[in-house]
C-alpha cells in the first residue's frame, strides 16, 4: 500500500528552507534524502496511512533542526530505523 502515498508530492523546494537555512537549497536537498530514506525503508505493504505520518513526522522533525546540514547519511540512517522502531509507541501516529 505504499505505492498509494506520492513522495513528490511531499519533498521540500528551497522556498521552504530560505527562512531558517543559510543554505536552503542543500537544507532542500538534505530533506528530502530524509523523505526519500523513510519512504524507501517502508515495506510495500506498509499502510498508507502510517506513511505518511511518519513522513509527516520527518518533515516536522527536520525541517527547521539547525544541524540539519551538519548531519551524516550514517546518523539518518540510524534516525531512520529508530523512527520505525518507535513508530508503535508514538501517540501521534496512533
Amino acid at each position: 500500500m505504499k505505492h498509494f502515498v506520492d513522495i513528490h508530492t511531499l519533498l521540500s523546494t528551497a522556498d521552504d528552507m530560505e527562512d531558517i537555512h543559510d543554505d536552503p537549497y542543500e537544507a532542500s536537498e538534505k530533506l528530502n534524502t530524509i523523505l526519500h530514506m523513510v519512504y524507501d525503508a517502508a515495506d510495500d505493504d506498509f499502510e498508507t496511512q502510517r506513511l505518511e505520518k511518519l513522513l509527516t513526522k520527518t518533515w516536522h522533525h527536520w525541517h527547521q533542526d539547525s544541524y540539519l546540514l551538519d548531519i551524516e547519511v550514517d546518523d539518518l540512517v540510524d534516525w531512520v530505523d529508530h523512527l520505525f522502531s518507535t513508530e508503535d509507541n508514538d501517540d501521534e501516529l496512533s
